[in-house]
């Protein structure tokens, strides 16, 4: 479990966005990402590596509480990055 841990923070840390979590619902998902990672950055990544399914993929990056969500949030593991929400 050690190992399977520290594999996770070293891929967080070879990439500027990575897809922590590929399903949330049926129209979300939630990245981990640079503080600094546009949304352009954010869409590419998660079109390319969990496609929606949908017409037009993932589509929405939520930030600054829009949708009444507190997003982006700050990312535990690592203070340089954010949890942010995807929306198709």
């Amino acid at each position: 479990m050690r190992q399977k841990i520290i594999n996770s923070i070293l891929e967080i840390d070879n990439k500027r966005v990575v897809v922590s979590r590929p399903m949330i619902g049926i129209t979300a998902m939630q990245v981990c990402c640079m503080k600094d990672a546009t949304d352009e950055e954010i869409l590419k990544v998660c079109n390319e590596e969990n496609p929606s399914g949908t017409t037009n993929g993932w589509s929405v990056v939520v930030r600054n509480g829009e949708g009444g969500y507190a997003n982006p949030v700050q990312c535990e593991a690592d203070k340089s990055r954010l949890h942010i929400l995807i929306y198709c």
